[in-house]
């Protein structure tokens, strides 16, 4: 599921809902317009979805038979046709010996319940082209191996019986069919002449067709493989509309359609996207707000099945991710990946009765939850639901106080009860205040060491009110600093300090943004009426002293150096015992001068012109890992074996050249690497090519 990736940059979700006409070469198939009387509205189409909170994704197919091995390396998964370059043939034997004997549809979904699941998606195809299910559009499909069942077929039935939601993935990205482009870069012997997408697109609608009419109620399509040149939005649309002729009701993905925003899942302003958006291997760092969202994350390393990996993350984290991502209003889809034989792991399932075990108990404060009222909180995380002029709020606590007391700060309802959700006879809690804020009184010993949950019910609309903001990223600054404050209320005024002391209603108000030129403690807090409404807040800016500009010797000339090698690596090797097998000149971070996909590394070289005097924030956003120096100093390490992702570092650096140098290597699936810069007059952007030169 490692994507071929892009910028990262957060913008706006829309979905559009136009209906067109598919097309093709071979076969005119009519969509059905979204908006038809069968079709009920989003809003209660997505309901059951935003209900339910936690799934559960099965990564599926033939590339479990090597179980992550080839060649003797064991660092792949589910693109280990592509990450291990193996042939076609030799792929198709894989095949021959896929015979899940041991699969028990009934065991994987009853484990799914137990777990706290709701739905269960499963992938029906993936990117190798392999078919799951009982398919009369390709011979490359389950019911010719030794295994000749659909477990599609069963797995919907239990789903049925067991009250799941029965959900499929499939992938428009297709390796094996003939008619799908483009092909492989390093597929040599497979030559595209003859090749027609228009076709392709035609098998794509007929085994949807097979998928949306032989299995009973399909609650979500997930599409995945979009990112490729061939895919467009007219695809998506017509896609989309294809399948909401044949299930009305269906939900899709917004990877249907050619506008997301690679691993944040988001879509482009503008562009087609579904139902929803679909971040991957991360969750949103202050949540979606007015967006529909679910995070889909593996168990341990890799989406298919991987023998040699034993990297799980522990029941504890799961169970706190669930409880990050319901608090910001999003689903949580948790990935296994079943064996050749038909077995869920022992570790997934070892993990997955962890968290059933916690569900079982507190399970009531993630379904139907909506996101937390409170932009933060020390020590965990808040859900809650609203019933007329009640709110109850669901108080998560990893970290439980040792002086028993938790606070909630800028609260000002009335209390009406507080216990604890693990506590069968809901003994109450003693509730006091404190001007702005709640306290609670807790026992000694927290229920849960991973997450004890707290039952708040609250009178009235809810009257909560957060720190102010201070309107920057900035902490540290060059020559001067200027800086909002706001405050999401409109009916408080906002006073601070200089310092570190509590604001009170005499501190300085808040008019204008603020200037300071020296190192200052600021404190803040919002007021009405006289009186304190949140809690507060601190912030140090600090003046930094800049690295002075180099002066390089010699003729600049734009574009930098590279050195490029060879090699598997989990982690930026030791150059220096290295030896390159080529260099050259690039006119920024490509990777155009490389004779293969996976197994590289680069490290480029020069000067960066900076504009002005500032301190700076740099970026990189790779896959896999990467490092960034500026005058050999370390300013961003986001080295790793990894997907997409990204780190950032701040220094203060003077107008002028100064030396820049980023390590990148790459191991298997994709590779992207994006260097990106801000300074306090500059927003976000990839660092332009004309800053950058080399002697």
């Amino acid at each position: 599921m490692k994507l071929r990736l892009f910028l990262l940059c957060l913008c706006l979700f829309s979905a559009g809902l136009q209906g067109l006409r598919a097309q093709s070469k071979q076969k005119n198939t009519k969509s059905t317009p979204v908006e038809t009387a069968a079709v009920q509205e989003p809003s209660s189409r997505m309901a059951w979805w935003q209900d339910a909170r936690f799934g559960m994704f099965i990564h599926w197919g033939i590339y479990s038979v090597p179980a992550g091995e080839w060649n003797g390396k064991t660092g792949y998964g589910e693109w280990i046709r592509n990450s291990a370059e193996i042939p076609l043939d030799d792929y198709d034997q894989f095949r021959t010996r896929f015979n899940p004997v041991k699969f028990d549809a009934d065991a994987w979904v009853k484990m799914a319940r137990d777990a706290g699941m709701k739905y269960i998606v499963i992938t029906s195809k993936h990117h190798d082209g392999f078919c799951m299910f009982d398919t009369k559009q390709t011979d490359f499909n389950i019911m010719n191996t030794p295994f000749r069942r659909d477990p599609m077929k069963n797995l919907a039935a239990a789903c049925k019986k067991y009250g799941l939601k029965f959900c499929l993935y499939y992938s428009i990205m297709d390796w094996h069919h003939p008619d799908y482009l483009p092909r492989r870069e390093w597929e040599k012997d497979r030559t595209k002449e003859g090749a027609d997408f228009d076709r392709y697109l035609v098998y794509m609608k007929e085994e949807l067709k097979e998928l949306l009419t032989n299995y009973g109620d399909i609650s979500v399509l997930w599409f995945d493989g979009e990112w490729e040149s061939t895919w467009n939005e007219k695809h998506g649309k017509e896609i989309y509309n294809y399948v909401k002729s044949l299930q009305p009701n269906i939900l899709i993905n917004n990877r249907v359609g050619a506008g997301r925003l690679d691993m944040e899942g988001l879509t482009k302003e503008g562009a087609f996207g579904g139902d929803f958006g679909t971040p991957e291997q991360q969750i949103p760092a202050t949540g979606l707000p007015g967006v529909d969202w679910e995070t889909c994350m593996t168990m341990n390393d890799h989406w298919g099945y991987n023998r040699a990996d034993k990297n799980f993350k522990p029941a504890k984290e799961i169970i706190r991710m669930l409880t990050d991502i319901a608090s910001k209003g999003g689903n949580y889809l948790l990935n296994v990946g079943p064996t050749s034989e038909g077995l869920i792991p022992g570790e997934s399932i070892e993990r997955l009765a962890a968290v059933g075990r916690w569900m079982k108990v507190n399970g009531e404060s993630v379904y139907g939850t909506q996101a937390s009222p409170f932009s933060q909180l020390a020590w965990g995380r808040c859900t809650r639901k609203i019933s007329g002029d009640r709110t109850i709020l669901y108080l998560h606590v990893f970290d439980w106080p040792a002086n028993g007391v938790l606070k909630l700060s800028g609260l000002l309802n009335t209390p009406d009860k507080a216990y604890l959700l693990a506590d069968p006879l809901h003994v109450l809690l003693k509730v006091d205040r404190d001007n702005d804020a709640l306290v609670i009184s807790l026992p000694k010993v927290a229920p849960d060491t991973i997450n004890s949950v707290i039952c708040l019910a609250l009178s009235g609309k809810l009257d909560q009110t957060d720190p102010p903001v201070f309107a920057t990223d900035f902490e540290s600054f060059a020559d001067s600093i200027t800086f909002a404050i706001t405050s999401s209320r409109d009916n408080v005024e906002i006073r601070y300090n200089t310092g570190s002391s509590e604001p009170t209603v005499n501190s300085l108000l808040y008019t204008q943004p603020v200037r300071i030129k020296a190192t200052t403690t600021f404190s803040t807090r919002c007021f009405r009426d006289g009186k304190p409404v949140s809690g507060t807040v601190s912030r140090e800016f600090r003046k930094a002293d800049p690295i002075r500009a180099t002066d390089p010797e010699g003729v600049l000339y734009p574009g930098l150096r590279y050195r490029y090698y060879e090699g598997a690596w989990d982690s930026l090797p030791d150059y220096n015992r290295l030896t390159p097998v080529a260099e050259g000149i690039v006119p920024d971070f490509v990777f155009t001068p490389r004779n293969q996909d996976d197994l590289f590394s680069f490290v480029y070289s020069g000067f960066v012109l900076l504009p002005e005097t500032s301190v700076y924030f740099f970026y990189t956003n790779s896959d896999d890992g990467s490092r960034l120096y500026i005058d050999d100093k370390p300013v961003v390490d986001n080295d790793g074996l990894h997907g997409l992702a990204e780190k950032s570092g701040t220094i203060a650096l003077a107008k002028g050249y100064h030396k820049i140098r980023v390590s990148y290597f790459d191991r298997t699936g994709s590779d992207n690497l994006v260097v990106l810069f801000k300074s306090q007059a500059r927003p976000r952007q990839v660092l332009p090519k004309e800053w950058l030169f080399f002697n």
